[in-house]
């Protein structure tokens, strides 16, 4: 089997672009995949360009030798640019690969150890009044793990962590009173916070509000996550910005992170996710996937989740206090993995088991975005 053609489709779908990947092979086979850099497609749509000069007449098959190939092939090795690229392209190799045996994809992982894939929700609502009665519904809906969205994040253009972190900590403790000791709560902060910040919002929590603290700083410098580790005993639910397993290394070496959030889309796929697993495993710390784009990038972490005996819940977009996305827009994907309650079954069918209307992307439009360029109350830029 031979690789014919490679496609990029950079398309809105619902609330956000997604940057969705053809593999096309000469036996008619064809597999999809998923770059998860979103606002910077256009920069990874570059890269896989340049892949596709030496990847043309290369098997498919042989996902793991291209794999290295990719990383190895320039100078400049890795990078969140690089590695969302080699993912998109690594996760269609597996997809094609699934559908020429005729299994799905977690069979050439080593099989299904689940039968179906947990997942959190998210309250769509700004804290107060309507986050709690979201939580409630999501409960009702099933939904045991609820993940709590921190104040100040609706405003495109300001942010205060001071003002978020005291308003955050009022009522997500109510979020608690309200549901009781029996539901996994936890909070995201986006990585807007500093060290003292993030500290000063867990302590002024109550013991066991909440039960993980998603992204509270930046992940460059993994000493500023040691620092902030000795300052709270809230478990870390951090790693989907990382872009390889050598980006998670100081923080399972060092026992950081105690949720690892990877994300297939922008780690390098398959290939590397599972290395990633398997280090994670060693440190008995389960995966907690970022999933914030459509179909592909869902099923994907999926059968990621079904061939690891460490999982935890995969993220969740399409709930019912969030079908306003539509990143799963059945125009775009007629054949979608489908929610059973608050968990995905584990798929049968072969390859990742999600068809494209391809038509339709030729025909949509391209449109440049940008995510929020936030500033402080003294106009200094901040973090979104």
């Amino acid at each position: 089997m031979k690789i014919t053609a490679i496609k990029s489709y950079p398309v809105r779908v619902g609330l956000r672009n997604q940057l969705l990947v053809k593999v096309e092979t000469d036996e008619g086979l064809s597999g999809w995949g998923e770059s998860g850099l979103s606002y910077r497609e256009k920069a990874v749509m570059g890269a896989i360009e340049h892949y596709t000069q030496f990847l043309l007449g290369r098997d498919p098959m042989n996902a793991g030798a291209l794999w290295q190939e990719m990383y190895r092939s320039q100078y400049f090795e890795g990078g969140r640019v690089l590695s969302a690229a080699i993912a998109a392209l690594d996760i269609a190799f597996h997809d094609i690969r699934g559908k020429a045996l005729g299994v799905p994809v977690h069979q050439l992982l080593g099989g299904a150890q689940r039968q179906s894939v947990p997942t959190f929700a998210t309250t769509a609502a700004e804290p107060g009044e309507e986050m709690i009665a979201q939580a409630k519904q999501l409960i009702d809906a099933g939904w045991s793990c609820i993940r709590l969205m921190a104040a100040g994040q609706e405003n495109p253009e300001l942010f205060e962590p001071r003002e978020s972190i005291a308003e955050t900590a009022e009522w997500v403790t109510r979020v608690r009173e309200e549901l009781g000791p029996e539901p996994v709560l936890g909070v995201e902060y986006h990585h807007r916070l500093s060290v003292a910040e993030a500290a000063a919002f867990c302590q002024k929590l109550p013991r066991g509000t909440i039960d993980f603290l998603e992204e509270p700083i930046r992940d460059e410098t993994a000493s500023a996550y040691e620092a902030l580790r000795r300052m709270t005993e809230i478990p870390f639910a951090i790693g989907e910005e990382f872009s390889s397993k050598w980006q998670f290394l100081p923080y399972l070496e060092g026992d950081i992170l105690q949720y690892a959030r990877i994300d297939i889309c922008n780690v390098g796929g398959f290939t590397e996710a599972m290395k990633v697993a398997g280090w994670a495993e060693a440190h008995y710390l389960d995966l907690m996937p970022h999933n914030p784009l459509g179909p592909i990038c869902t099923a994907a972490s999926v059968h990621l989740a079904a061939a690891v005996p460490n999982f935890a819940w995969l993220e969740c977009r399409s709930t019912p206090v969030e079908q306003h996305l539509g990143f799963d827009d059945r125009a775009f994907f007629p054949v979608q993995l489908e929610l059973d309650g608050a968990a995905y079954p584990v798929p049968d069918t072969p390859g990742l088991g999600v068809e494209v209307d391809e038509a339709r992307l030729e025909a949509a439009v391209f449109d440049y975005s940008e995510p929020p360029h936030l500033r402080r109350r003294d106009g200094a830029f901040t973090n979104w």
